[in-house]
This record gives C-alpha cells, sequence and structure tokens, in this order.
C-alpha cells in the first residue's frame, strides 16, 4: 500500500537527496507517494511541519534542534534519522568588501583566521570614520549560517553582536538584498553564492568547510509523534534518501541529477551552477578564478548521511554561546536526542559503526568535547553566554 506523504523543502542543492529520491523513483520504489512542497523561508517550513501540514521536511539541523527544546517558537519534539548535506555553505563578500578585507589581509586569503583579522581592521576602520556597521544576511537565528558566521569573526575579536549587523533573509533573496547594497556579505547554501559570482555582484570569501571541516547542515525532519506511529515509512523515507545520495554521488550520474534539480519546480537555476556545486569547483570571482574542494559538500559519501549526535551537541552550544538558551544537563540530552542514528541503522539492517564519528576540525578553538561544552565555551574571549 502506497503512503502518501507532503514534504517541505527551500530550493537549495542540500536537498538534493530528497529531490532525487522523489524524481528519480526511489521513494516510490519504497512503496511511497511523495508530493514535494517548494517553500521560501525557514519559518514556513518548520511551522507546516509542526502543525502537521508537512509530514517531512528539509530543514536547518539547528532549527530541529530549537524546536525539540521550544526555543523561538512552540516546543515540538523533532528526529533527524537522516543528514541530508555535511557543509555546503559559504561567505560571500561585495567587490567593496572584498576589495577592502584583501587590503588588510596579512597571510593567506583562503586562511579564515586571516579573513578575521582583515574583518576586525576594517570594522575599526569604519568606526573610527563613523561609518555605518557592515551588514551580513543569515538565513534564520537558529541556523548553521548564522553560528558559522560568528565562530568565523569572533575568532579575531569581531563581536557580531555589536561591531556588526546580522539581518535574517530567506536564501532565494540573498543575492537581491546584495545587489540593492541592503547587506554587505552573506552566508548562505548553494547554489545562491555562485549566482551572485555569476551577476559579478559577490565574491565566495570562504567555504564554510575553511572554518569546519565537517559540520551538519540539513536534516530530514519528522516529528517524534509522527516518527513513533510510523517506523516503517521513516524508515522506507531513510532508505530513500541513502539510494538517492548515493545515486547523486556517482560521478556518470552527475549530469541528471543536476538536469532534475534545475528544474523550475524545485531549486530552478542554471544546472550547470549546480553540477559546480556537487563537484566542489565554484567559481569564486567575477573574474572567472575557481577553487575546489572535496569537502564543500558531502551528500552521501564518507558517511554523511548518518546524523551524528555529537553535530547535535556543537551546534547546541553555540546556541548558548549566544544567549538563545542556557545550559543545561537536560538541554544537552534533548539537542543530541534529535539526531537519530539508530532510526538510520535500523532502516538499513546495519549495525552502530565503532569508529569515533570524524572531527568538526574547526580552525579556532579546543578539540570539541560534547561532555565539556562549558570547557569549549570557556575557550572563546567573545561571546554572550556568560551574561
Amino acid at each position: 500500500m502506497t503512503a502518501p506523504l507532503r514534504i517541505g523543502f527551500i530550493p537549495l542543492v542540500d536537498a538534493a537527496a530528497l529531490i532525487i529520491a522523489v524524481d528519480k523513483g526511489f521513494a516510490a520504489a519504497e512503496g511511497l507517494d511523495v508530493e514535494l512542497v517548494r517553500e521560501v523561508s525557514w519559518s514556513n517550513v518548520r511551522d507546516k511541519l509542526n502543525i502537521g501540514l508537512f509530514d517531512a521536511a528539509h530543514l536547518l539541523a539547528p532549527v530541529a534542534i530549537a524546536s525539540s527544546l521550544g526555543l523561538g517558537h512552540v516546543k515540538v519534539p523533532i528526529a533527524a534519522p537522516f543528514n541530508l548535506g555535511i557543509n555546503g555553505n559559504a561567505i560571500t563578500v561585495s567587490p567593496t568588501l572584498h576589495a577592502a578585507l584583501m587590503e588588510e589581509i596579512d597571510g593567506d586569503r583562503f586562511d579564515p583566521l586571516a579573513t578575521a583579522k582583515a574583518l576586525a581592521k576594517v570594522v575599526a576602520k569604519r568606526r573610527k570614520a563613523g561609518a555605518d556597521p557592515l551588514t551580513f544576511g543569515m538565513t534564520f537565528p537558529f541556523s548553521t549560517h548564522n553560528y558559522q558566521l560568528r565562530f568565523w569573526m569572533a575568532a579575531a575579536g569581531v563581536d557580531p553582536d555589536e561591531d556588526v549587523r546580522l539581518v535574517v533573509l530567506p536564501p532565494p533573496y540573498m543575492v537581491d538584498s546584495l545587489a540593492n547594497g541592503h547587506v554587505d556579505a552573506f552566508c548562505v547554501g548553494a547554489p545562491w553564492n555562485s549566482i551572485a559570482v555569476d551577476l559579478g555582484i559577490g565574491h565566495i570569501l570562504h567555504f564554510v568547510s575553511d572554518i569546519l571541516e565537517r559540520a551538519a547542515e540539513k536534516v530530514l525532519a519528522v516529528r517524534q509523534t509522527w516518527a513513533d506511529t510510523n517506523p516503517d515509512v521513516v524508515a522506507a523515507l531513510v532508505r530513500a534518501a541513502v539510494k538517492a545520495a548515493a545515486f547523486i554521488e556517482e560521478s556518470a550520474n552527475l549530469t541528471e541529477a543536476a538536469q532534475i534539480l534545475a528544474h523550475p519546480e524545485r531549486i530552478g537555476v542554471d544546472a550547470e551552477v549546480i553540477q559546480r556545486t556537487l563537484t566542489g569547483r565554484l567559481k569564486i570571482s567575477p573574474d572567472g578564478t575557481y577553487r575546489e574542494s572535496g569537502r564543500y559538500l558531502l551528500v552521501g559519501r564518507e558517511g554523511a548521511g548518518r546524523p551524528e549526535p555529537v553535530q547535535a551537541a556543537w551546534l547546541y552550544a553555540q546556541m548558548v554561546r549566544w544567549g538563545q538558551t542556557a545550559l543545561t544537563p537536560d538541554g544537552v540530552k534533548t539537542a543530541m536526542a534529535v539526531f537519530t542514528p539508530d532510526l538510520y541503522d535500523a532502516a538499513l539492517g546495519r549495525q552502530p559503526p565503532t569508529e569515533a564519528p570524524a572531527p568538526f576540525g574547526a580552525f579556532a578553538g579546543p578539540t570539541f568535547d560534547p561532555g565539556n561544552i562549558q570547557g569549549h565555551l570557556e575557550a572563546f574571549e567573545v561571546g554572550r553566554w556568560k551574561t
């Protein structure tokens, strides 16, 4: 018997496994009849998932955690049985800000500490001149983009709440906001960084994999109560997503996958831009400079699909660091429970891996230990958690 499902998504390349699962028939082969619903904002996706208008969703990992903690909205426990993407974000800056940063930089322009120190100098000069603070766009208060921007800036002493402005913009609106001068920079997922470069209005300053080598980005999210009452459907969804991710990561399927994702009802941008993202070879400046990274976006390879609770603990630590919640043992436990590797393993009939999860590889700070979040926070000079 076919199970009809409504699943929400935002037009981003890290929705690829979900889109390919439906459009290539992997979901149907698992007995699922899925209607994918394209949305503009993360608040829409969250709200429709929480009240049951969506059965599942492509969702920011921190939003799933915030929903389970009751932060910023009603408390609805969420389960994430599949990780739709590791990494995939980038920081894009205007030509004016890029030139200012390059004028101040001392060191490798792809070193995030060097660019953060350059940003600190630019911020200080603007303050001295009486200029308005720089404005950075990010997609949601509870977002990887918010935390990654903050982590990068704060490493050089830039206080993201005092020295610059952070504003929320839906991903599809980032490019127009940069073009109109409403923001000086933004952090967003693909393909919107590449679109800005192609239009000549932005430079990709960093792949976020420069800042964190391996960071959970989007998850396949379901309500915990729904997962409890529909275990077979959840397992079928996971299997379909795993098969789709494997299809995407096979180089022979790259062109077809990009064409499917480029459809107007899916991501709705040129297939060549999507193909760049999937290969990790991106044009980073309007002059045609390219940069390549095998870690830019992991869809299925290197165990990317299996949700790791330590990643949820790191995101919770950032919520605490920036004053969105207090540090409590129950908070850590609730956050880590959102990522459900047991559901992933059960769906695939696998035993849990014996090796430890791959490290974050953060460019600053100590090695992250989910058992010592307070020690993690105390290692940083800038933050809101003590106040």
